[in-house]
This record gives C-alpha cells, structure tokens and sequence, in this order.
C-alpha cells in the first residue's frame, strides 16, 4: 500500500506526520511525504520519499512574519499562508501520486487540498489531528487565550462566539478563497467549513489520549484518540556530545524552548537565562535561531539548537515553553512538570489541559516576568504532588498511538 502523508507547519506538526510515515514504512508499507524541503533532513532520516511543497525560503519568510504569534492576527495568517497558498500546489502533487486503489492520504489537519480532492477523485483519505482545539466541540469548547470561550462558559455563549468566528474570520480567511477555488474546478461551494466540511473523510484520527482529549459526542465520525506518536526523531538521533557533556555535569537543568518556528523570542530567553541565575539552576536554552538569544551566557547556562525532547527531558528537572502539543506531549512522556507561556493556536488550550491533570502552571505573556516564572518553577520543581501526577501520567505516555493509528489507516486502504 502506498501512503502519502501531508505535513504542513513547524517541527511539531512536521515530526508526528513524519513518525506515522516511518511506522507505516516498517509495517512494509511505501510512504511518501508532502512536506516543505525546509524538512528534508527530517524525512530523509526517517527514509521516506520527500515530495516538496513550496521552497524553504517559503518556510522562513512564514516564520518570521511579525505577527505569527500575536494571539488575534495569527490564526488569519496561518488559514491565509498554511492552507490558502498550499491549496492549489499540494492538490497537483496529491493528484500526480495518488494511483487509485493502491493509496491513501493521510491529511494534516490544515491541509483542505486533500479534502477537496477525496470530493473530486473518491480517493481514499484520513484526517489526523494533533490536538483537541482543532475539533470544535459544543459540549467541551476550547480556551482560545484572547477569545473568551471554554469549558468555563454557558453553552450558548460558546456557540454564539463561534458563530461569529466562523462569520467574522473562517469565512473572509478561508471560505471565499476555497469556494473561488472550487469554481474553477466545478465544485459546489461549501456553505459551512467546520466542522461539517473539513471533518468529512474515511476516518478521523486523533493523535492523542482519551485521557487529554475525550472524544466529544458531536466530534464528526469515524473518530478515534489513539494516543500520542511521541516521535521527533530521538531513535536516530542522540545528544550531541557536548550538551550531553553539559547535562551529565551537574544538577538536572531547566529547558526553555519558545517553540521551533518561534523567532521573536528574545524576552523569553532574557527571562530563561535570569530565572536560572535567580534559582542557581543550570539552564538549556533552545532555538535554532541564536540571535535571540544572549550573548553573554553564564557558564551555568547553554544554547543548543535543536535536540530530540524525547532524548533530553527525561534527563531535565523542569520544561518552561510555548505549549505546543509537541512539546506538552514530550514532556508528559518524560514525567517532568511544565511551566507553559502560550502565544496562539493550540496553545492555550493544550496548557489549560495540562494544568488540569497537575502537572503544569501557566503564565501568559504579560506577566511572564522573572520573578514570576523563579517563583513557579520553584513552585513545580518542589511540590510532591505535581511530582506524583508527573510519573503517573508519565506511565499512562509508555505506549505510542502510532501502532493504532497505522491499524486504522489500513483499513482505510483495505476499505
């Protein structure tokens, strides 16, 4: 069987499409990857086929965008750069690998082309989700941070927000350009995206556990949380030597990442490096994009630019980060508590998750000060209880959902 993965975003929407396509290669299957060449050393490490989308001077002018993190101006942007642009490009690419009755598209949940070409083609195709604030839910609604919307809300004000939403942005962002789209290919227009429209494939696969996000009575169906895939490539790569040199010298550090397409991150990394001299801790500053971070780092405290989480958190004492689902999910995995500074997205969302099952403290931007976050990494690092909900959920993280996962698109394929 031949499965063509779509992945579209950073590492952390890159690297669990990438995992699923590697267990899905040892299950004896070929894979090929849609993706940006800005991760071609990723796929290619993992041995799969990269069929490249875009440059990846593409991907880093996406990044550095200077409202890519704003809690409002976000989520236009990504609807315009992630899904809009890729539309058509990633359609033509789908269309030249995809052989009926031989393939399927496993579709990253920002990727519409594969949706619109299940319609056009009848081809086989699975949506996978990373996090729970992608599925709208009337009975659990998500924390958007900047929107006032949630599990703490009435219903009816949830629903009226997201109807405003849906009219206000979905539909000026995404709904005109994809119905222009549709018209040339003599398609209907769709009158409502989400979650009836987007939702619609073979099967819907969430890569996460029931126990973070409970599938919801009117999540679309099939749907199944088969767990998280916890791969970001720790099992072909180590620890360079000389951060695992610096992590075997001394006390467990503290890591502080602020995402790995973060490159407005200079505050956050003056608050890591003084939180670090505040506590007397050893500190792991990580980014790809140095410039962020100081130039004159104690000897207590090391920049690294890219390592495995799942290598290097179990090994850590405390994660200060973006909230992701990546990096919640790794460092659930390694059993270490967490202190989330959310931007936008998911984040908001996956960090009042976390803190629900005790096993993380949230700050948001405004009072993500020094003082504050010496206070809760204390706060984290010294508590029996955060301890315990750590190893506890740390044991519930032993198994991955990729096998599951893998099952399911399978029979999507024998279907």
């Amino acid at each position: 069987m031949h499965f063509i993965v779509t992945a579209i975003g950073s590492y952390g929407d890159v690297h669990p499409m990438v995992g699923l396509g590697k267990r899905l290669a040892e299950r004896g299957h070929r894979v090929t990857v849609v993706s940006n060449p800005y991760f071609a050393p990723v796929v290619e490490r993992a041995g799969l086929e990269l069929a490249g989308l875009l440059t990846a001077d593409d991907y880093q002018r996406l990044i550095e965008y200077p409202h890519v993190w704003h809690p409002t101006k976000s989520v236009p942007y990504l609807f315009r750069e992630a899904v809009v642009n890729l539309m058509r490009p990633m359609y033509e690419l789908i269309d030249q690998l995809y052989t009926p009755g031989e393939s399927v598209v496993a579709a990253h949940t920002l990727d519409a082309a594969s949706r619109v070409f299940r319609e056009r083609a009848g081809a086989a195709v699975a949506t996978v989700t990373f996090a729970p604030q992608a599925i709208w839910s009337r009975h659990r609604a998500p924390e958007l941070g900047a929107v006032p919307v949630g599990p703490a809300w009435p219903r009816w004000w949830n629903e009226t927000v997201f109807w405003f939403g849906n009219r206000l942005v979905v539909d000026a962002a995404l709904t005109k350009p994809l119905n222009a789209w549709r018209r040339e290919l003599d398609l209907p227009p769709v009158r409502r995206l989400f979650p009836d429209w987007w939702f619609a494939s073979d099967t819907n696969i969430c890569l996460f556990p029931e126990w973070f996000g409970p599938v919801q009575p009117d999540w679309p169906r099939p749907v199944e949380a088969v767990g998280f895939p916890l791969w970001d490539a720790g099992d072909t790569t180590p620890l360079p030597v000389d951060v695992e040199a610096f992590v075997a010298d001394g006390e467990p550090p503290l890591v502080f990442t602020p995402g790995t397409a973060n490159t407005q991150a200079a505050d956050f990394f003056r608050v890591a490096v003084e939180v670090c001299e505040r506590l007397g801790r050893r500190g792991l500053l990580l980014t790809k994009f140095a410039n962020q971070v100081p130039s004159d780092l104690p000897p207590s405290v090391k920049h690294v630019e890219f390592v495995p989480l799942s290598v290097l958190l179990p090994r850590c004492a405390a994660f200060v980060h973006h909230g992701g689902i990546g990096s919640c999910s790794q460092g659930l995995a390694a059993g270490v508590p967490q202190l989330i500074r959310p931007l936008a997205f998911d984040q908001y969302d996956n960090a009042a998750r976390l803190c629900h099952l005790g096993v993380a403290k949230k700050l948001r931007v405004k009072r993500f000060t020094t003082p504050r976050v010496a206070q809760a990494v204390e706060r984290l690092t010294s508590s029996q209880s955060v301890a315990e909900s750590c190893q506890k959920y740390a044991r519930m993280c032993e198994t991955s959902g990729l096998d599951r996962a893998c099952e399911l698109l399978e029979r999507v394929g024998d279907s």
